[in-house]
């Protein structure tokens, strides 16, 4: 790749995010960002309590994601986020235009069992189906790929290079 993509690792709590985009980033050979740590304080409190995000809680968080992304445009990065409104994606995409959607899919029940099972994680299985619930799927003219979870992650990480390598290259900034 002459231009390296910048991705966004999109979905539900417990697909894998946090695990994928570092493996993704690698495979790549860019730096990855972790979604979880451009919170506030507040947000992060909020979704230990249990008590989903509002929209107005969520836009200085998409902000500074998408921040850190236009500065990586035209250098390659991998970042995660839930991004599960496509509201959410187009704030993404006003602040860095030309962003590639990786959408980890997968069922309920088994990324309730994923959760289940993970350690020192602020989200709670609780809030599994407000997220299920709020999910606006990738749409035709957003650019990106669904990647089912199933399987390892480095399988999960070798279905997404490969439909990643399937788009075409982005433009330079």
């Amino acid at each position: 790749m002459n231009t390296p993509h910048v991705v966004v690792v999109m979905g539900v709590a417990g697909t894998g995010k946090t695990t994928i985009g570092p493996l993704l980033a690698a495979r790549l050979g860019v730096p990855y960002a972790e979604g979880d740590d451009f919170h506030p304080a507040a947000n992060i409190a909020k979704m230990t309590a249990g008590v989903p995000l509002t929209d107005e809680d969520r836009w200085p968080w998409l902000d500074a994601i998408g921040d850190w992304a236009d500065g990586r445009a035209g250098l390659g990065g991998v970042v995660s986020c839930s991004a599960l409104k496509r509201s959410y994606r187009d704030r993404l995409r006003a602040a860095a235009p030309g962003l590639v959607f990786v959408h980890l899919t997968g069922s309920r029940e088994l990324i309730a069992d994923r959760m289940a099972h993970r350690q020192g994680h602020f989200m709670p299985t609780a809030l599994l189906d407000s997220q299920f619930a709020t999910l606006q799927p990738l749409e035709r003219d957003e650019t990106g790929v669904d990647v089912d979870v199933e399987g390892s992650p480095e399988q999960i990480a070798e279905r997404a290079m490969t439909a990643l390598a399937a788009l075409p290259e982005p433009t330079a900034p």
